[in-house]
């Protein structure tokens, strides 16, 4: 499997991947929870999210461990992943819900088999550390969600919760929102992809790196201060991955203003600084990442961008 991967990055350094789309759910199908990075803190936990999945009509099981707790891990890397593997291959099994983020997800990724996976693709959803889940399976050209984990359901939005349903049920949205003084104006359309800065920046290098060629490419952080953001940025940038986008959106960046202020300016300034010489509309201020406002999108599903003075709008 690694090789077959590495060939298809070597064979697509310089076109887009194109991805299908699993299939989108139905009242009375099954999805299963599992804990592939951090431990749940709680069991009542994920109490929200799966009273959301069966308000919705859907059956919800469990993974064996993700109750489990192994140091920071939920669990040893071989039993999150006995239940990554199961989920992945079991056709009764029509989407994967990503318990929590934290770390951890690189420790199984290259031994996770797609095979089964591949022959019969269903959604993978998560958000943060599962970033590294989209990147590998987007580069087998197949369609993932980056949305809002049971374990924040509790204190999600309405639009957080609504844009999770109609991803997952296949209805058309999009957004409007405020346009950001600091955004590059223009239309554009590409396939989005993308997910948290550490673990993109983190996959560089690797058979799971993210193939950026002729893409929008959305990104996100929380907790890092600005100069790990900058750096992050260059070694990106470095790594060819901002060269040939389509476009760029920024969701939320959360760190402490005041203990940075030494750095000089904001991620904004930051980013705009690493993308320049390029000549693709940027958007800020999102409403995706580690807030409760995290609305969902689609990975490998192309978007439309068009951005003003006013509003800029995103539409599938």
């Amino acid at each position: 499997m690694q090789l077959n991967i590495l060939a298809r990055m070597e064979n697509n350094i310089s076109r887009t991947i194109k991805c299908s789309k699993p299939p989108y759910l139905k009242k009375g199908d099954t999805i299963m929870i599992v804990a592939p990075a951090g431990f749940v803190a709680d069991s009542t936990e994920l109490d929200s999210g799966i009273a959301l999945a069966k308000s919705w009509g859907l059956e919800v099981v469990l993974g064996k461990h993700v109750f489990s707790k192994h140091n920071h891990f939920a669990g040893t890397d071989e039993e999150r992943l006995h239940d990554m593997q199961l989920a992945l291959d079991d056709k009764h099994i029509k989407a994967i819900w990503c318990s929590r983020g934290g770390y951890g997800t690189v420790r199984i990724i290259d031994q996770i088999d797609c095979t089964a996976f591949e022959k019969n693709p269903k959604w993978v959803v998560g958000f943060s550390d599962i970033t590294t889940l989209h990147s590998h399976i987007h580069n087998l050209g197949i369609a993932t969600i980056h949305a809002t984990m049971p374990g924040g359901i509790h204190s999600a939005t309405n639009e957080t919760k609504q844009t999770l349903y109609k991803a997952l049920f296949g209805y058309d949205y999009g957004f409007e929102i405020p346009s950001n003084p600091l955004n590059k104006k223009g239309r554009t359309k590409g396939v989005l992809i993308g997910g948290n800065l550490s673990i993109i920046n983190s996959m560089i290098g690797s058979n799971s790196q993210i193939n950026t060629y002729g893409k929008i490419l959305f990104i996100e952080e929380v907790g890092e201060d600005l100069y790990r953001v900058d750096r992050m940025m260059y070694s990106v940038k470095r790594s060819g991955l901002l060269k040939n986008l389509k476009g760029l959106i920024v969701g939320d960046f959360s760190y402490d203003s005041e203990k940075n202020t030494l750095f000089g300016g904001s991620h904004r300034e930051i980013i705009l600084n690493a993308v320049k010489e390029y000549n693709y509309p940027v958007i800020f201020d999102f409403p995706a990442g580690h807030s409760k406002d995290n609305r969902t999108l689609i990975f490998g599903k192309e978007i439309k961008i068009e951005g003003n003075d006013a509003t800029s709008k995103i539409s599938y």
